[in-house]
C-alpha cells in the first residue's frame, strides 16, 4: 500500500506536534516554524506515525492519501 503526505503551508500554526510525532517524516523552517514535509511517500514502517501526526495537527493542515 502506498501513503502519500500532503501538509497545507497556510493551514500551519507551527504548533511542532507532526515534528514530535513524528520526527523522521517532519520538519519545521527556522525562519517561522512552519512544517514541511521531509519525505512525502514514506515506507509502511512510517504509516503509523504519518496518520498520528495528520490526526495531532490542530491546524488539520496535514492530509494522509492511501
Amino acid at each position: 500500500m502506498t501513503l502519500k503526505i500532503i501538509l497545507d503551508e497556510a493551514e500551519c500554526c507551527a504548533s511542532s506536534m507532526c515534528v514530535l510525532t513524528a520526527p523522521d517524516l517532519f520538519d519545521q523552517r527556522d525562519e517561522d516554524g512552519i512544517a514541511f514535509v521531509l519525505d512525502p511517500a514514506p515506507g509502511p514502517e512510517h504509516h503509523a506515525e504519518a496518520r498520528d501526526a495528520a490526526r495531532r495537527c490542530p491546524s488539520l493542515a496535514i492530509r494522509i492519501e492511501e
